[in-house]
C-alpha cells in the first residue's frame, strides 16, 4: 500500500510539472484548474525526456527526412508550433499563427549542362556534364565570365582576395582545407563561378552523373536569387585532364555554362514564436534563438537506407531551441523580448531565414543578437567533453560574455571550414545583427548521410551541453548587456 501511494504521489507531481501553463499578473502560472507557483530561476534543470522526445519525432523514419519544401517539412513546422504554444510562447507567424508560409519557385534541370571555353585566340572548347565536369553547387542555369586563376595558398596568407565581379575563378594549389577556404572566399566576393579539381573522394560523381544531374536550389518567389549569404556563385569540379587544360588557358578566356530548366511554384515553412519582454528600456534589444527544421528528405540509398533523417543536422539544434523555449516560457517573463525561429529550407540555401529577414516579427534593428543552433547531437573530439563552440568567436563580444556566465562555449576549432558563413546566422549577420552559430560538429562521416540517425546521437552529450546553456541564456535575456561586433567582425 505504501509503495502504491508513493507511486501515485510521483504520478501527480509529474502531471503537475508537465501541465501547460500561462502567465498571471503575480508571476505565477495558471494551468486550467490549478495554479502552480514557479521558481524565479529554472536554469540548469534540463528536461531530458523532452530532448529525447523531440529527437524521436523529428528524426524518425515517419518524418522521411523533413525534406526542404516538402509536406514532411510542414509537419515538422506544425509540431514545433504546437510545442511553442504549450510552452506559453506567443505566435509570430502568418494569420495569428506560428507558421510563416514562404512562397518559393522550385527549379529542375531538364537537360545535360554544357561548359564552353572561348580563348582569346583559337576555336571554342565544349565539355559535357559527367565527362569533363560536374557541379558541386549550382544556383544558376546560365552564366558567363572571364577566366581568372587564384592560388589557394595565397588565400590562406592574404585573406579574402579581391575578385572581379562575374569572373569564373579556377582554384589552383594543393590541400583540401586551403581549397575549401578559397572557394568560400571567392564565392563571397561576387564571382560568377568557382572551378576546381575534383578531389579523389568526389570522383564518384562522374560515374553516375548521367543518372543524377545537378540539382538547383529553390528560390524565393519574391526574389531572383536563392537565399544563404545572398550568393549566386556556382562551384564546378573538373576531372584531371580538363583541369590541366583549363589551367593552361590564358586568363581572360570566356567560360560559358548553360543548362535548360523548368520551374513551378512551391513553399517552405518557418515556425516563429515570440515572448514579449517586460522591460520597456530593453525593447530595442531582442534576442533571437534559431535553428533549421529541414533536412535532405528521401535520397540515394546507402546500405539499403534512403531516409536522410538529419538527427544531428539539425533536429538537434531544433531540440535545443525548443528546450530554451520551454525553460523561458515557464519562468517569469524575461526583461528582453525573445524570438524563437525554426527555419525551413536551410538545405536549399537558407530560404527560410532569408524570408524571415525580409519579414521579421520585429524590425531587425531591434534584434540585438541571434544564436543559431546547428548540429549539437554529438561531441566534437577537438574540444573538451560536452563543450560547444561558437562560429566567428573573434568577431563579437557575445561568445566570451556567455562563457563568462557559465556556458561551456569555446572558439570554433575548425576555422578553415568557415562555418560562420555556412548557416542561417550569416543571412542576418550580413544585415548587422550579431548572429553566430553554436555547434559541436566534429566533421563526422555521417554528415548528410542516412546514418545521421537516432542511433548515432549522444543524448548524454546533448543533455549536458543544452543544460549548460540554460543559466547563461537566462542571464542574457534578463541583462542589459549589448552584444557588439568587434571592429572588422561584421561580414
Amino acid at each position: 500500500m505504501a509503495k502504491k501511494t508513493a507511486l501515485r504521489l510521483v504520478s501527480i507531481l509529474l502531471c503537475l510539472s508537465l501541465t501547460p501553463k500561462v502567465f498571471t499578473q503575480a508571476g505565477v502560472r495558471a494551468s486550467g484548474r490549478t495554479t502552480v507557483p514557479v521558481p524565479e530561476t529554472l536554469a540548469g534543470k534540463v528536461c531530458v525526456s523532452c530532448i529525447r522526445a523531440h529527437e524521436e519525432f523529428l528524426a524518425s523514419d515517419a518524418m522521411q527526412g523533413r525534406g526542404s519544401g516538402t509536406h514532411d517539412e510542414l509537419v515538422a513546422a506544425t509540431y514545433i508550433a504546437s510545442e511553442l504554444r504549450q510552452y506559453g510562447i506567443e505566435p509570430a507567424g502568418n494569420n495569428g499563427g506560428y507558421i510563416q508560409n514562404v512562397p518559393t519557385i522550385q527549379r529542375k534541370i531538364i537537360s545535360a549542362p554544357q561548359l564552353t571555353i572561348l580563348p582569346a585566340s583559337g576555336g571554342p572548347l565544349t565539355w559535357t556534364y559527367g565527362k569533363e565536369f560536374v557541379a558541386a553547387f549550382l544556383t544558376q542555369t546560365e552564366f558567363s565570365g572571364p577566366l581568372r586563376q587564384l592560388d589557394a595558398d595565397q588565400v590562406k596568407k592574404l585573406g579574402n582576395p579581391k575578385i572581379e565581379p562575374g569572373a569564373v575563378v579556377l582554384i589552383t594549389g594543393s590541400g583540401e582545407n586551403k581549397q575549401t577556404r578559397a572557394v568560400l572566399s571567392v564565392a563571397s566576393e561576387g564571382a560568377a563561378a568557382v572551378v576546381r579539381l575534383a578531389r579523389d573522394k568526389e570522383l564518384k560523381r562522374f560515374d553516375n552523373a548521367s543518372d543524377n544531374g545537378p540539382k538547383l536550389p529553390d528560390r524565393l518567389k519574391e526574389e531572383s536569387t536563392c537565399g544563404l549569404a545572398d550568393m549566386s556563385a556556382n562551384v564546378l569540379e573538373l576531372n584531371h585532364d580538363a583541369y590541366q587544360t583549363l589551367a593552361q588557358m590564358p586568363e581572360g578566356s570566356t567560360v560559358h555554362f548553360v543548362a535548360a530548366s523548368s520551374e513551378k511554384e512551391g513553399n517552405t515553412w518557418n515556425a516563429v514564436g515570440i515572448l514579449p519582454g517586460s522591460d520597456p528600456s530593453l525593447r530595442q534589444a531582442a534576442i533571437l534563438f534559431s535553428a533549421h527544421l529541414d533536412h535532405l528528405g528521401i535520397g540515394k540509398p546507402v546500405n539499403g537506407d534512403n531516409i536522410y533523417n538529419g538527427a544531428d543536422d539539425d533536429a538537434s539544434g531544433t531540440t535545443a531551441v525548443l528546450e530554451i523555449a520551454r525553460m523561458l516560457g515557464q519562468g517569469r517573463r524575461p526583461r528582453r523580448t525573445v524570438i524563437f525561429a525554426l527555419f525551413g529550407s536551410e538545405e536549399m540555401g537558407g530560404l527560410g531565414s532569408t524570408y524571415f529577414r525580409q519579414h521579421p516579427p520585429l524590425p531587425l534593428k531591434q534584434i540585438a543578437a541571434n544564436l543559431e543552433f546547428e548540429m549539437i547531437g554529438r561531441p566534437d573530439p577537438a574540444v573538451k567533453n560536452d563543450n560547444l563552440w561558437l562560429t566567428g568567436w573573434e568577431r563579437s563580444n557575445l561568445g566570451p560574455a556567455l562563457a563568462a556566465h557559465g556556458a561551456r562555449l569555446v572558439r570554433d576549432p575548425h576555422p578553415t571550414e568557415d562555418f560562420f558563413a555556412r548557416s542561417d546566422n550569416y543571412v542576418l549577420a550580413k544585415k548587422g545583427v550579431v548572429a553566430q552559430t553554436i555547434s559541436s560538429y566534429g566533421l563526422h562521416h555521417d554528415y548528410h548521410q542516412p546514418s545521421d540517425d537516432l542511433v548515432h546521437l549522444d543524448f548524454k552529450h546533448m543533455d549536458a551541453a543544452i543544460g549548460s546553456l540554460l543559466a547563461p541564456v537566462e542571464w542574457l535575456v534578463n541583462s542589459s548587456f549589448r552584444p557588439k561586433w568587434i571592429a572588422g567582425g561584421q561580414p
